[in-house]
């Protein structure tokens, strides 16, 4: 019997490769598009990308916590134990979580209002212009990884608006671009994932996202604040250290919220994105929620070789002693 995810594998294939292999096939689209965006007040607004997050996770997360509340046979937990009856976690209803969104989005917005946006592809000038700066005598950094604070005056209190490259990327770029960030955030995280558990106060502050007695897509925002800016800041590092062009982080915030509440949902799905990719490349859920079980492995959120190569490394040096 063929594989569910056979075809979405094929379609997934095929979009991917003609992506990188034919650029020129989908730049029209890619031209109409970003000549829309670029006019529009809403994409150059500094705020964008923190509204935009919440846009997305309002979306993909109550519908995996439907599905985890209507399909018990897909629990993890309930697959574990045998038990169909087994009673589902107390869940928190969309209109009594106002507070964790303020607390998720008032300090992204300070941010948002006080820091230069810097982008690939952005004239030095036009950062400057957007900062407040005087272009011609520039004290400010270009560099994606250094940041540079908006030049307060009273007619310029705030960054409200951002620098947009003049030109969209090509496809190849998209695919190449969400890739590596999407790689570079796995890495990085899995090392501040480990630290988080080996290190007593950074533990501390990680343990609220472990204060649950079943994993469920809630599960997927429940965070210190501290570790909620942290997530943040890793994603950005991990887009701005290849410069990645504003389109690929506009594409980026609904494959990241996807795969974190993916992740977090406690549901065994055939169309898990560990599923989609080839076997033995992705962690996915069944995973994940060892992890959260257990807290001893397993620090990679969505691929498997860096958690691999650790137990590899353990094993080695237990074998030794």
């Amino acid at each position: 019997m063929a594989s569910p995810v056979l075809l979405p594998r094929l379609i997934l294939g095929l979009i991917l490769g003609s992506a990188l292999v034919f650029p020129a096939f989908y730049q029209p689209a890619l031209e109409r598009l970003y000549e829309y965006l670029l006019i529009s007040s809403i994409y150059r607004a500094s705020t964008f990308e923190t509204f935009w997050t919440v846009i997305w996770y309002a979306i993909i997360e109550p519908l995996y916590t439907a599905k985890f509340a209507h399909n018990p046979q897909l629990r993890l937990a309930v697959k574990k134990d045998g038990d169909i009856t087994k009673p589902r976690p107390k869940m928190t209803r969309p209109t009594h979580r106002i507070k964790e969104g303020l607390t998720y989005i008032a300090p992204l917005l300070l941010l948002d209002l006080t820091m230069i946006k810097k982008f690939g592809g952005v004239p030095i000038y036009d950062l400057a212009l957007s900062g407040n700066y005087d272009p011609s005598n520039v004290s400010m950094h270009g560099n994606f990884l250094a940041p540079s604070l908006h030049r307060f005056t009273f007619d310029s209190p705030l960054q409200t608006a951002r620098a947009l490259p003049p030109t969209p990327p090509t496809s190849r770029q998209l695919v190449l671009q969400l890739t590596s960030s999407i790689v570079i955030y796995d890495t990085v995280f899995f090392l501040f994932h480990l630290a988080l558990h080996k290190l007593p106060l950074l533990n501390r502050i990680h343990s609220m996202h472990h204060r649950h007695g079943e994993i469920n897509p809630q599960i997927t925002n429940q965070l210190d604040i501290f570790e909620r800016l942290a997530l943040v800041m890793l994603a950005n590092f991990s887009l701005n250290i290849i410069g990645s062009h504003v389109l690929t982080r506009t594409l980026f915030v609904p494959l990241f919220v996807w795969l974190l509440v993916d992740i977090h949902s406690g549901l065994d799905q055939e169309w898990g994105y560990d599923k989609l990719l080839p076997t033995g490349w992705a962690a996915g859920s069944k995973r994940h929620s060892h992890h959260h079980q257990h807290g001893t492995k397993y620090y990679e959120p969505f691929f498997n070789w860096w958690d691999d190569t650790l137990e590899w490394y353990m094993a080695k040096t237990a074998a030794k002693r």
